[in-house]
């Protein structure tokens, strides 16, 4: 395998695991959804 090649190969593992990473990350998030609208305050916990 030529240099070339193992770079691409390199990089196509780090993106994927920076992807994997970054779809967990949102998926782990919990946040609170403030809304305000026509039939009052809504408060929503994730």
């Amino acid at each position: 395998m030529n240099r070339n090649t193992l770079y691409i190969v390199i990089a196509v593992l780090a993106v994927g695991i920076a992807v994997i990473g970054y779809l967990l990350y949102q998926e782990r998030q919990t946040g609170i959804s403030i809304e305000i609208g026509e039939q009052g305050i809504r408060i929503d916990g994730n």
